[in-house]
């Protein structure tokens, strides 16, 4: 139990910044995007953008895959409807 509240803190803490909303958005519409694309996207150095994306990543709400240099992220499709249904207990 302690190991899930501990997941649902770092989601809640990960998407709540701006950037890393648009960086979401971005994957959720493209299916996958690559560092430079977060970089295009935000306007954010490229340092920064890594540090949003490990907060996604440490999060578990984005995977990655390495593909030669380039890195790959993904939405973590079943922790976003893990985080749902933990909302969904709110409205009940």
């Amino acid at each position: 139990m302690k190991a899930e509240l501990k997941f649902y803190e770092k989601a809640m803490s990960a998407v709540a910044d701006p950037y890393r909303m648009s960086i979401l958005s971005e994957i959720s519409k493209k299916g996958e995007i690559r560092c430079c694309d977060v970089v295009s996207l935000t306007g954010l150095s490229q340092p920064t953008c890594s540090h949003h994306i490990k907060l996604l990543a440490d999060s578990e709400l984005i995977d990655c895959r390495k593909q030669g240099r380039n890195h790959f992220f993904s939405l973590n499709k079943d922790n976003f409807k893990k985080l749902g249904q933990y909302f969904e207990k709110f409205g009940e």
